[in-house]
Formats: structure tokens, C-alpha cells, sequence
């Protein structure tokens, strides 16, 4: 990507967030569009696989602080598109060149120069500038990948080890990632190598784009490979084991490092990106570390109290004890039964009871019942809220 390319790429309006958006937020419209457009979901769709791809672009760079940052700062010395020069010379204006600026000046900290320029500002986000004579020898950091997977709701608590099959462009093994048949391509005579090249303007102003003549590579194939058509890179579809840790939560985007696509000229791979998310239990849920259950219980022992078996995810049940008037929605908690957290101590189970009124009784639970209504004739269990609304 060019530096121009970058500063006038609006992310937010990709994702569709305002600029002071949260990370919340930033997730949630994330999620909700890679969901819409993903390859999966859209078959022989190019538009929504182009899209795709923009929006994980996108929250590449604001899902990082970091990145969010450097990407802020950039637009914000840019204007947002455009570089805004302060006044200086006669007219307002003076010789400036932004190849200079983002390649670091060459010439050192003199009056003419500006240090490093702002390599440390956008070489976290694509590996640093490649301008200079010596780029093409550079090492070159390979892509980042990004895939979803579905878990269960007992492989998200527990963790598990899942397939996950990745396409993704690889160094070319016909050519050996030269893209020439022989393995002898020839440096690019416009960029000389570098791979980029400097446009005016006007007004003194010069931006940096990728070759056209060679695409960007600082090479170019005399004899194109077949197999890549001289790129240098093609097509690998791989499938590898992912370890998915304990207690991950749904949405939830983890980073493997070094599991992307592999780099070029002894460059580092890329990291590869998991959604994951998880399966509903017809049974439990889940609040944080935490899990849920709702177990019904008697009129009686909601009453007079008692013991009852509750059961736990993967384990043999626990038993409770209730107390004596219990009410109908009381949460109680069963330590250590919950989902496993980052430290390898588990959360509790919180077990809420529901109280269970049969649908139907036989002769002796309704003569009870009966017995009990007489009993309690005088007590108005409404009393008090009567009371509270003529008070209000």
C-alpha cells in the first residue's frame, strides 16, 4: 500500500463508526459485516470477497490501539488526504518530498534533513518505507491471514484443537518466488529496484506509488514463470491444527504469531487471526468466567428447604442446600464448577432456582394444598403492595 493510499483510505467509514468510536463498537460492526460478506457466505461473489477483504484491512488497523494510533496521527498531518503545508517562502509554499519524508532523509539531522523521518510511524502497519537503493535486498514480512472458526459451547470452556484450512499467496515453488522460469530477473529499471516511485504534484509536493512497470516487486521477470505468470507469488492452501485456549468467548479475535502467510526474501511470516465463535447449550450459559444454569425446584423445598442435585458441564453433578423460603429466582453459587480463566483457576456456577408449579395434582397433593389455603386464609401475600401504591 501507498503512503497515499493510506492516508486517504477512511477505515471508520469502512466499518461504519464514528472516529471516537470504542473498541466495543469497532468489534461489534466488525463482526456483524465480516459475518454479511464473508467468502463463505457469498460463493463466487468477487464484490463481496474485494469487501471482505477491505473490512479486515479495517479492523486490522483500528482493532490495535497501536495501529489506531499511528493511523490517526497520520491522518491528522496529513489532513486526511492531503498534506497541509504551513507557510514558508515567498508565497506560502516551499519544496517538499514526501519520498524523503517517509524514507527517512538521507543527508542525516542537518538544516535540510529530518532524521528519521517517519519510517517509525507507518513500519508498524506495513513493515516500514522501501524506498532506497538497498530496498529489493530487504526482507519482506508476509501477509497476515484471517480466519473464523465455530466452537461448541464445551470446546470454547474447555479449549480444543481444531483443523483450520487457510488459503493464502506463498513464495511461487516453480520459480522460487522470482517469478522468472530461470530464476534470473532483472532489476526494474524504472524504480530501480525499490519497487516505488515519486510523482509531482504540484506546488513542490511529490507522493510515492508502487512501480507500475513492476508492480510494486523491484524485479522483472525477462522470462516469466508459468506457473505465476512472473508475480512471484501463488495461490497455497494449507490445513493446520490451531490450539483454541480455554475460556475464549464468543467474537472473540485471538493472534498466532507467525502462522500467516510466509515472507519474502528471509522476511518473517505474517500472523494469522481467529474469530471464534461459539455454539448456544441447551443447558448452561455464560456471564464472564462465570457460568449459568437455571434449575427448577418444588413448592416444598422452596418452602421448608432441602438439598437438591445440581449438574455441572463435564462433571458429576453438586449438591446444593436450599433454605427455608427460599424465593422463586434466588441466585446461589457453586465455586470453582465455572469456565476456565486465563490463569487456570476456574469460575463459579451460578445456579438460579426456578420455582415449579405442577400442572396437574393428584386427590392427596390437592387435599394438601386445600389444607394449606385454609391455613393460610389470613395472610395477604399482596398486602404490601397495596400498601406501597397508596403511598406512592
Amino acid at each position: 500500500m501507498s503512503t497515499k493510499d493510506f492516508v486517504e483510505k477512511d477505515y471508520y467509514k469502512v466499518l461504519g463508526v464514528p472516529k471516537d468510536a470504542t473498541e466495543a463498537e469497532i468489534k461489534k460492526a466488525y463482526r456483524k459485516l465480516a459475518r454479511e460478506f464473508h467468502p463463505d457466505a457469498n460463493k463466487g461473489d468477487a464484490s463481496a470477497e474485494a469487501r471482505f477483504k477491505e473490512i479486515s484491512e479495517a479492523n486490522d488497523i483500528l482493532g490495535d490501539p497501536k495501529k489506531r494510533k499511528e493511523y490517526d496521527d497520520a491522518r491528522a498531518l496529513f489532513g486526511n488526504g492531503g498534506f497541509r503545508p504551513g507557510p514558508g517562502g515567498a508565497g506560502g509554499t516551499f519544496n517538499f518530498d514526501l519520498g524523503d519524508l517517509f524514507g527517512g532523509a538521507q543527508g542525516g539531522g542537518g538544516a535540510g534533513g529530518f532524521g528519521g523521518g517517519l519510517g517509525d510511524v507507518f513500519g508498524g502497519l506495513f513493515g516500514g518505507a522501501r524506498g532506497g537503493p538497498g530496498a529489493r535486498t530487504q526482507p519482506r514480512r508476509g501477509q497476515d491471514v484471517e480466519s473464523e472458526v465455530t466452537l461448541s459451547f464445551t470446546e470454547a470452556v474447555d479449549g480444543a484443537t481444531v483443523p483450520l484450512r487457510m488459503s493464502s499467496q506463498q513464495p511461487c515453488k516453480a520459480c522460487s518466488g522470482t517469478g522468472d522460469k530461470n530464476g534470473t530477473p532483472r532489476v526494474c529499471p524504472t524504480c530501480v529496484g525499490t519497487g516505488q516511485v515519486s510523482r509531482g504534484t504540484g506546488g513542490g509536493f511529490s507522493l510515492t506509488d508502487p512501480c507500475v512497470d513492476c508492480k510494486g516487486r523491484g524485479l522483472i521477470a525477462e522470462n516469466p514463470c508459468e506457473i505465476c505468470h512472473g508475480s512471484g507469488r501463488a495461490k497455497s492452501s494449507r490445513t493446520m491444527q490451531v490450539r483454541i485456549p480455554a475460556g475464549v468467548s464468543d467474537g472473540q479475535r485471538i493472534r498466532l504469531r507467525g502462522k500467516g502467510a510466509p515472507g519474502e526474501r528471509g522476511g518473517p511470516a505474517g500472523d494469522l487471526y481467529v474469530v471464534v465463535h461459539v455454539d448456544t447449550h441447551p443447558v448452561f450459559g455464560r456471564k464472564g468466567d462465570n457460568l449459568t444454569v437455571t434449575v427448577p425446584v418444588s413448592f416444598d423445598e422452596a418452602a421448608l428447604g432441602g438439598e437438591i442435585r445440581v449438574p455441572t458441564l463435564g462433571g458429576p453433578p453438586v449438591t446444593l442446600k436450599i433454605p427455608a423460603g427460599t424465593p422463586n429466582g434466588r441466585t446461589m453459587r457453586a465455586r470453582g464448577k465455572g469456565a476456565v480463566r486465563k490463569d487456570g483457576t476456574r469460575g463459579d456456577l451460578l445456579v438460579t432456582v426456578e420455582v415449579a408449579v405442577p400442572k396437574d395434582l393428584n386427590v392427596k397433593a390437592r387435599e394438601a394444598l386445600e389444607t394449606y389455603r385454609q391455613a393460610t386464609a389470613d395472610e395477604d401475600p399482596r398486602a404490601e403492595l397495596f400498601q406501597a401504591a397508596k403511598g406512592a
